[in-house]
């Protein structure tokens, strides 16, 4: 099974939206059996809390189906536990090396990579605009799961 994990500052937009869009295409791709998919928090701010109401509202718009959850930190074993770590923004992809330590099995990744844009993933929390964030992890999850398809 391929286990990944998505992450962002505190876990209750971006990589929870990425982690609930993922869910989604990866059954109607018919992979659930073989794909995990999780998310967590470089950040404490938010622990404990649930998902932001404007990813649940841009979720509900667009037909993906989410579940009540609670923002939790990621974790130095987390490293050990996933195969893909997907940071939303360069700041997170500093904080991996901090928590997780030495990426030996370059497991680490920015989203927009996989859709073939080098670029961050704007964070709703400040910009306002949830329905760009999803666009672009639409897209950052299309391009993952594609790749995993073709990595298999």
């Amino acid at each position: 099974m391929v286990k990944i994990l998505f992450v962002c500052h505190g876990n209750i937009c971006r990589s929870t939206m990425a982690e609930f869009v993922m869910k989604e295409l990866v059954r109607r791709a018919g992979l659930s059996e073989e794909i995990f998919v999780g998310s967590a928090a470089c950040r404490r701010d938010e622990l404990g809390s649930d998902t932001h109401y404007g990813t649940k509202a841009v979720l509900r718009e667009k037909g993906i189906p989410f579940t009540k959850r609670r923002a939790v930190l990621l974790l130095r074993e987390d490293y050990n536990k996933y195969d893909y770590i997907i940071g939303m923004d360069n700041e997170n992809m500093r904080d991996l090396p901090r928590i997780l330590g030495e990426d030996r099995e370059h497991k680490t990744h920015l989203l927009m990579d996989f859709a073939g844009e080098h670029r961050e993933v704007a964070d709703p929390w400040y910009t306002g605009n949830f329905d760009a964030t999803y666009q672009d992890v639409w897209k950052g999850c299309q391009g993952l799961l594609h790749h995993l398809q073709n990595n298999r």
